[in-house]
């Protein structure tokens, strides 16, 4: 059975950082296109990246120079960096695995900006 596991999500001030994970487990995560979505409250889940199993990465435009997506085939691990953070990233994000026919999530985990 696949399992996601996020963690590193918290409360951060306008400007700040943080560095997401997420741990795969139950299959051959290595083959497997990598994602990262998020859903603030009353929204929609929207995409925020994408990583391949060979490493090439996409972003949503708007994300692109502050969020770094990064993968670790060795410890089935997928990371997010996000950087100078902004109230409007808040959210909760969660970690997808791209498999047909369905994909599979994690958790989430609560990343809040406010000073």
């Amino acid at each position: 059975q696949v399992q996601l596991v996020e963690s590193g999500g918290g409360l951060v001030q306008p400007g700040g950082s943080l560095r997401l994970s997420c741990t795969a487990s139950g299959t051959i995560f290595s083959i497997y296109t990598m994602a990262w979505y998020r859903q603030a409250p009353g929204k929609q889940r929207d995409l925020v990246a994408i990583i391949t199993s060979d490493g090439h990465t996409n972003y949503v435009d708007s994300l692109e120079g502050r969020f770094t997506v990064s993968r670790d085939n060795t410890k089935n691990a997928v990371y997010l960096q996000m950087n100078s953070l902004k109230p409007e990233d808040t959210a909760v994000y969660y970690c997808n695995l791209k498999r047909d026919p369905g994909d599979y999530w994690g958790q989430g985990t609560q990343v809040t900006v406010s000073s």
